[in-house]
């Protein structure tokens, strides 16, 4: 863990790990990290921090074998921000699924993402030990993720809904009446990504986000689910419940995404159910940003993919060389600090090919 988003940069390029380990990042109110290896073992973090605000976990992680990596690297930092606790968590697990074709081929996928968390940081921290484990055990009984775009999404669905229910289950152990009430007001986001040699899964729920670059291009690859987003406000209405503006659109005046894990006190207006994009990689592909809204609440797709460019190319104001992964990650959270950001902020860049594009003006 890092005092500063400064102190970060200036170590996140010698923190370079295998790309076999699993780093699991679970930020309590003081951005403490909880490292997960792909034995289960824990370790604690060994320097901690009592300050508030400018606190940053992070990490880099550079693929040792390109040719069956599916990632050439991946970056990641989270910050407090302005909040006065870290709700926030990441999860980055290199190889975390290897179908039977797989292993014959050497071939898997990576898992990555986001988790924002509301209410507290319970269900952001369950679904950051959890969900890539249910992917994973989701998938190993289908005989791999699928081929087609329908398979992923079933795939996907059923992982985010066994997630919500570990959530509910979570909620309902709490302890007495009052202890369960205020369990089930905790919900999370939840964007992740799992990359393969051939294609892109991004599934979203709530408002983290997902964007790639390819040629230059800021490609969406999720959609924020905001109350007042027409389909998601009538959806919301068929369900019985109602969009508020009360200081903005949230659902029955209280939760400002229409759909997470968690926030059991909601269903069935607020959903669990993810929305699917599958795409076919190419060439073309140069980078994969998922982010909390602390991120996108003030920095938008395109400035994103330009300052990921920029840094991971070496010609950013701040540098000569290229810079890495968990650099371009630093570089995005510092500047939705200096714009205002009010939220916790995490990032996670993923690096998909040798070179950085065409330069967006």
């Amino acid at each position: 863990m890092y005092d500063s988003i400064e102190d970060f940069k200036l170590d996140c390029s010698d923190d370079r790990r295998s790309a076999n380990r699993w780093h699991v990042k679970r930020s309590r109110t003081y951005g403490d990290r909880y490292r997960s290896t792909s034995d289960g073992g824990m370790s604690l973090p060994s320097h901690s921090s009592s300050s508030v605000g400018i606190l940053a976990t992070g990490g880099e992680s550079v693929a040792e074998d390109l040719g069956n990596s599916p990632c050439r690297s991946h970056g990641s930092v989270s910050l407090c921000g302005k909040r006065r606790e870290m709700e926030d968590a990441v999860t980055v697990a290199p190889g975390f699924f290897r179908s039977v074709a797989g292993e014959e081929s050497g071939l898997g996928y990576d898992f990555f993402a986001v988790y924002d968390g509301h209410g507290g940081s319970a269900v952001a921290q369950l679904c950051c030990l959890r969900m890539h484990l249910v992917l994973a055990k989701e998938m190993e009984g289908r005989g791999g993720g699928g081929e087609e775009e329908e398979e992923w999404k079933e795939v996907m669905e059923e992982c985010f809904w066994k997630m919500d229910e570990e959530a509910r289950e979570e909620a309902e152990a709490a302890g007495d009446e009052a202890a369960v009430s205020t369990a089930k007001t905790v919900g999370s986001t939840a964007v992740v990504a799992v990359v393969g040699m051939e294609n892109v899964v991004v599934a979203n729920c709530g408002d983290s986000r997902a964007v790639l670059s390819r040629g230059g291009v800021a490609v969406p690859l999720s959609y924020d689910h905001k109350p007042d987003r027409p389909d998601e406000m009538e959806r919301v209405e068929a369900a019985g419940g109602r969009v508020v503006n009360w200081d903005g659109c949230r659902v029955l005046g209280v939760l400002a995404t229409s759909r997470s894990i968690g926030d059991h006190y909601l269903k069935p207006f607020v959903i669990s159910k993810p929305e699917v994009v599958v795409m076919e990689r190419t060439d073309l592909d140069e980078f994969l940003i998922l982010a909390s809204d602390g991120l996108w609440d003030v920095v938008s797709n395109e400035k994103a993919c330009n300052v990921v460019r920029r840094c991971l190319a070496g010609r950013s104001l701040k540098r000569l060389s290229k810079g890495s992964a968990a650099e371009a990650a630093a570089m995005l959270a510092e500047l939705a600090m200096g714009r205002g950001s009010k939220d916790n902020i995490s990032v996670v860049v993923i690096v998909l090919s040798g070179h950085s594009g065409g330069l967006s003006r």
